[in-house]
């Protein structure tokens, strides 16, 4: 580790050196937006009745230095709880009041999750940002399109694509301190590096990348005599695609992601939370395959992906996990004419994970979804899912989602709604896990109600608004006994506000606000009001920088100390991004200060928070 340190602090000493400098003239275009995850079908934004969020590779490179967790957190309805703690703190995905397992993660079209965890989800610490291309994320319920657990958001992240030449190169090195609000010695005790070769060649495409990640210094616990808990991962991923025609290729790849951690916990005979030796480990194999055929206004897709998972926790209370996933997404997209779209396929997945014996089960589900387009300014997406669950039975879910779009001063105005219906069976660890095992619980299901207006200019305004309504049935919450379903319904209301500003050359803003009201029910770690603007400015083609805030109002959290209830303050964060290319743009040396006032605030009671933090880095691209 320490010659990986040496190294990092070197090669920027080295480039920071370097004094010739030119600028790139070429002008970007920028192309109407288009928007997929919500339909599956590449769509004007105009003619889709959801508020797509869409965080594009230029946004990535912009916040180079950041996790891909930080850089979603920073989207409107979305509270990732843990992004401001050690780098290895559990991720809460709080997404309009809802919880991890309502969340769907996506890679390259693909659900990916774990069995073995109570909640099902993928865990987002395991991926590194720099393999990313961009990510699209849906609000709502998307359970017709997308199945289990796509209750309250969808991320679908797609992975980098090859370049058009025989070989194109990539390295990345990024260098920062890791200290709270109480420590200014500003040491190097972070380490981000990742490179990468990928190209086209004939028929044949390739993209092969290599990461890790190491944090040390900070500790989870927030205690009297710290104890650092060190933080170490590493990404290996190969994707190959092969063009046997105009009408048919494939496409094959494997990743390894790990990650290891230690942890603090609750030692006998206090409980009380505290710094411990414990460690938690985190290991994923994935393998996949995807053949598509394109045919005469239509094609046929198949994404098929397996999934090796391992984990352990080493505390007083540790276990050891086995995992495996198989899912299996076979899709015919079919065009009648420029405005009927259609989609019919079969999703099966098959999950097994060891307890005290291997236990599984099976999804296969059917699902067919219609997008009309009219031209008179009316959409329509609708759609229904058959969900077979193998211990649960079958459960029909669909989605119905109008708008209606009209121009206005070269651009449009659009009002959309939709009103979507979701299932959610136990996951294998709620029902037969190490902790609390249920084997009665119920399924749980959701309704979600969405009603909302956009307004969008070509030269460079758009803004759009949402209020939502979501209901739960037979919610899974962990009890004094273990799982349980909740006694009582939860209902969730809210309102979410974006806006993007263009109107001056090289300058951008953008703004969100959430409001989310809990009416029935409890949460805990859940801002009522949040909201988050980023200004950002090129002062030249080689300068960029950008300032962003980001405020979390008041919210509850469970003292498990006293198991009494305890009222968090409001904070506010900023976030400082300057980035400059030299040696023909080739050369991208970037820094971050995150926290910039140093502001000391509580993300989870017991737990440290991230204080003023800078970082330095370049991006070296052949």
């Amino acid at each position: 580790m320490k010659k990986l340190k040496g190294f990092s602090i070197l090669a920027i000493s080295m480039l920071n050196a370097i004094a010739a400098q030119s600028q790139d003239s070429t002008k970007v275009e920028k192309l109407e937006e288009v928007v997929i995850t919500d339909s599956r079908f590449e769509l004007k934004r105009e003619n889709s009745g959801k508020t797509v969020i869409k965080i594009s590779r230029e946004e990535i490179e912009n916040n180079q230095g950041r996790t891909i967790a930080q850089l979603i957190n920073t989207k409107s309805g979305f509270e990732i709880n843990g992004t401001r703690s050690v780098a290895g703190q559990n991720l809460g995905y709080f997404v309009r009041g809802g919880n991890n397992r309502q969340v769907l993660v996506l890679i390259d079209g693909i659900q990916v999750n774990d069995p073995s965890l109570p909640n099902n989800e993928f865990d987002l610490r395991l991926l590194d940002v720099n393999t990313i291309e961009s990510i699209e994320i849906v609000k709502g319920a998307s359970s017709t399109l997308y199945g289990n657990s796509a209750a309250t958001a969808v991320i679908n992240i797609t992975t980098k694509k090859a370049s058009k030449k025989p070989i194109s190169g990539s390295f990345l090195t990024v260098v920062g301190t890791n200290q709270s609000q109480d420590t200014d010695d500003y040491r190097a005790e972070q380490f981000t590096n990742n490179v990468s070769i990928n190209g086209t060649v004939d028929k044949l495409n390739y993209v092969a990348s290599f990461g890790n990640q190491y944090a040390e210094g900070l500790s989870a616990a927030a205690s009297a005599n710290p104890e650092p808990d060190p933080f170490s991962r590493y990404n290996v991923n190969l994707k190959l695609g092969y063009e046997f025609s105009e009408n048919f290729n494939i496409t094959a790849y494997g990743s390894i992601d790990n990650f290891k951690t230690d942890i603090d916990g609750f030692p006998a005979p206090t409980f009380a939370f505290a710094d411990t030796n414990d460690e938690f480990i985190s290991k994923q194999k994935r393998v996949g395959i995807a053949p598509k055929f394109n045919y005469k206004n239509g094609s046929i897709q198949v994404n098929a992906a397996f999934t090796d998972i391992e984990r352990e926790t080493i505390s007083a209370f540790g276990a050891v996990n086995e995992a495996e996933s198989f899912v299996f997404d076979a899709f015919n997209k079919y065009t009648f004419n420029t405005n009927f779209y259609t989609i019919v396929g079969l999703n099966f997945g098959d999950y097994k994970s060891e307890f005290a014996s291997e236990e599984s089960f099976t999804n296969t589900d059917p699902y067919a979804n219609v997008v009309y387009v009219s031209d008179f300014g009316l959409t329509l997406n609708a759609g229904g899912r058959l969900n077979n669950h193998s211990e649960y039975g079958s459960q029909f879910v669909y989605n119905l989602n109008p708008s209606y779009k009209i121009d206005v001063n070269e651009g449009y105005a659009k009002v959309f709604g939709s009103y979507a219906t979701s299932f959610i069976a136990p996951n294998l660890s709620q029902l037969f896990g190490f902790f609390g095992p249920n084997p009665d619980l119920e399924a749980e299901e959701n309704r979600t109600i969405e009603g909302g207006l956009e307004y969008n200019t070509k030269n460079g305004f758009r803004i759009n608004a949402v209020y939502f309504n979501r209901d739960e049935e037979n919610t899974i919450v962990f009890g004094q006994n273990g799982f349980e379903n909740a006694a009582a319904d939860a209902t969730v209301q809210g309102v979410e506000v974006e806006t993007e500003v263009n109107l001056i050359e090289d300058l951008s803003i953008s703004a969100n606000y959430t409001f989310t009201e809990l009416k029935v029910g409890t949460r805990i770690r859940l801002p009522k009001h949040r909201a988050n603007a980023n200004l950002g400015y090129d002062f030249s083609k080689s300068t960029y920088a950008s300032l962003g805030v980001q405020y979390v109002g008041e919210r509850e959290d469970t003292d498990f100390t006293t198991f009494t209830n305890v009222d968090l303050d409001a904070y506010t964060l900023l976030n400082l991004y300057v980035s400059h290319k030299i040696i023909n743009n080739k050369l991208k040396l970037f820094a971050t200060v995150d926290n910039l006032l140093n502001e000391d605030y509580a993300e989870i009671i017991g737990y440290t928070t991230l204080g003023r933090n800078v970082s330095l880095g370049f991006n070296l691209k052949l």
